[in-house]
């Protein structure tokens, strides 16, 4: 007879996140994720497989909840350079998180090495700057960006504003030289 699973798979996934963000894959042991995720090894193996599948299965869930935000800002179909600014923004905002960006952090860790993560991520990354494209059209359709501009490359120098303000928020502790850096990004809307 099948054992009835005991936990909460995205509880547990949250858990892996957690420690995978904190520590980065390779320094990251099966024995901890046992410990973190407070399941049995087993039951990691029999749910999500080995170490890599498990990291995996982390990476999107950890993307489709980063998406579920942007599509919400993208979809009250606000003012542009507010919705822009609140983008950028939402980097710095962490609640009971590790530093930086658990998706940044892992395409350093492993984009080179592991072509199935530099693949998630790319696609990942190519969703966040759909996104952002469909942001600036709507903006440049209710004259709030100028039509001169390339909406396409503008989702290209916010995607780049963002993944910087990713990576820097791992180790920055000046407010206003983050706040800066949002303002100068957003000057190019001017």
């Amino acid at each position: 007879m099948a054992r009835h699973k005991e936990f909460e798979i995205s509880e547990v996934l949250d858990q892996a996140i957690h420690l995978f963000w904190e520590q980065g894959y390779e320094k990251t042991s099966m024995q901890e994720l046992v410990e973190h995720m407070g399941i049995h090894r087993r039951s990691i193996y029999d749910t999500f497989g080995d170490k890599h599948a498990l990291f995996m299965e982390a990476l999107k869930r950890y993307s489709d909840i980063q998406n579920k935000k942007l599509v919400a800002l993208v979809a009250k179909k606000e003012a542009v350079y507010p919705s822009l600014q609140r983008f950028l923004e939402i980097t710095l905002e962490k609640e009971n998180e590790p530093q930086g960006c658990f998706m940044v952090n892992s395409g350093v860790e492993l984009g080179v090495l592991d072509s199935e993560v530099a693949s998630f991520i790319e696609k990942a990354y190519d969703q966040t700057e759909e996104l952002l494209y469909e942001l600036i059209v709507h903006g440049q359709q209710k004259g709030e960006v100028s039509k001169s501009l390339d909406a396409r490359e503008l989702s290209y120098h916010f995607m780049n504003a963002w993944l910087g303000l990713r990576t820097m928020a791992k180790t920055a502790t000046n407010k206003d030289k983050i706040s800066s850096i949002i303002r100068n990004a957003l000057r190019v809307l001017e």
